[in-house]
């Protein structure tokens, strides 16, 4: 069959979705599909793109199509994106043959205005890959704050979901967040994402990336990721657990990526005068192993109100690298749960710094408490979310859409 995914984000920009999506991609094709991938050009355009308005390649024996679209780092030009991204689908799916089945990453959920298309045109089948609850997200950020947008924004999210053939969420919590919007369960699958769990494995402290960055010899509370609206509050109650924690020169916090919020963080840290805080670019992902391998604590922050609409795939990744995690999120959440049940780490509240600063003392005082934890979290990690596995559950979920 041929399959059409729509993801905003793609090799070889930064970040954990395009990586997930580039392996899945390539693994539907490996496995007999015709595979287009509809995306944006990289929020780093570099030489290879500069100054295109549109893409089309073959790599790998996928066709990749990158369109142009606005980057500026505020939630109306997100919006203005996402809406310029979604005309281009259409277009796209208007101008070719289109495919069997429309796989819409979302966010955006405006993305159901193609998929409209490809059902009642072309005949097509629709797989919805729920990775954040929207417009859950944005109400409880306070970016959707009008009456009328907040109707709006529900509206098309039911309408989205009732248009899909199959809904995939990454996690149970997603599943009872959509059924209790009355989405029927005949019509979810429940599909984490995955990690290559070959690729990132645990690795010494001391390598080139840690000597690069001054890390190699320091306690390193590491987080690694897009700095986005679903962590900004808890991140910068993390830089005041480092006001706290000043007087140990041994720990550093070290803030990894790039994205809307990274300027305000940086901001903060230097109101707080913290001389153990270091904001480091996004590493060459041939490089992530070695990062993560730098740190001895991996941050996993989750504003408080957004426990429960997002279990990012960072997660997954930092459990693969076999360091302990500190989960920044409140207690029910799913990603403290899953540290708590499976013993991969601690959790604190993501508004306390004194809990986040104390965490970091317990963790930095039990060496082989740490080592336990790093373990039990690789072997968790190989045991439900190593990537075949996944990536098979999505070939048999795509193919029963047609039987």
């Amino acid at each position: 069959m041929k399959i059409v995914i729509h993801t905003m984000y793609y090799l070889p920009d930064f970040g954990s979705a395009p990586v997930l999506m580039g392996e899945l991609a390539h693994a539907l094709a490996a496995a007999g599909h015709e595979v287009e991938v509809v995306t944006t050009l990289p929020r780093t355009r570099g030489e290879e793109f500069r100054g295109l308005f549109y893409s089309r390649r073959v790599e790998d024996g996928v066709v990749v199509k990158r369109l142009w679209t606005n980057n500026a780092p505020f939630p109306l030009a997100r919006l203005l994106a996402w809406n310029i991204y979604t005309a281009g689908a259409l277009l796209n799916l208007m101008a070719g043959r289109g495919g069997n089945v429309l796989f819409l990453r979302t966010p955006p959920l405006q993305l159901g205005l193609p998929a409209l298309f490809g059902k009642a045109l072309r005949g097509a089948r629709v797989l919805v890959n729920v990775q954040d609850i929207h417009p859950d997200l944005a109400i409880e950020s306070g970016i959707l704050k009008s009456p009328a947008g907040i109707r709006f924004a529900k509206g098309l999210e039911k309408w989205v979901y009732g248009l899909a053939d199959r809904i995939a969420v990454i996690s149970d919590g997603f599943a009872r967040n959509l059924r209790a919007k009355g989405v029927p369960d005949a019509k979810m699958a429940v599909l984490p994402n995955w990690v290559d769990t070959e690729f990132l494995k645990p690795g010494p402290k001391d390598n080139r990336v840690s000597r690069r960055y001054g890390l190699d010899g320091k306690f390193v509370v590491m987080y690694s990721g897009t700095i986005s609206i679903s962590s900004n509050r808890t991140l910068e109650r993390a830089l005041e657990a480092a006001a706290l924690l000043a007087g140990d020169r041994e720990v550093v916090f070290a803030l990894v990526g790039e994205g809307l919020k990274k300027e305000s963080l940086e901001k903060k840290a230097a109101a707080l005068g913290l001389g153990n805080a270091v904001f480091l670019p996004f590493v060459p992902y041939p490089e992530l192993p070695d990062l993560l391998a730098s740190s001895d604590v991996l941050l996993v922050p989750l504003d408080r109100d957004k426990s429960d609409l997002s279990v990012p795939s960072k997660l997954y990744t930092f459990m693969a690298a076999g360091r302990p995690i500190l989960g920044l999120a409140s207690p029910d959440s799913e990603v403290a749960v899953l540290l708590r049940d499976h013993d991969c780490g601690l959790a604190a509240a993501p508004d306390d710094p004194a809990a986040i600063a104390g965490a970091v003392r317990t963790l930095k005082a039990a060496p082989e408490r740490r080592t336990a934890l790093g373990l039990n979290a690789r072997s968790y990690v190989v045991r439900r979310f190593a990537k075949d596995a996944v990536l098979g559950s999505y070939d048999d979920l795509l193919r029963s859409m047609f039987s």
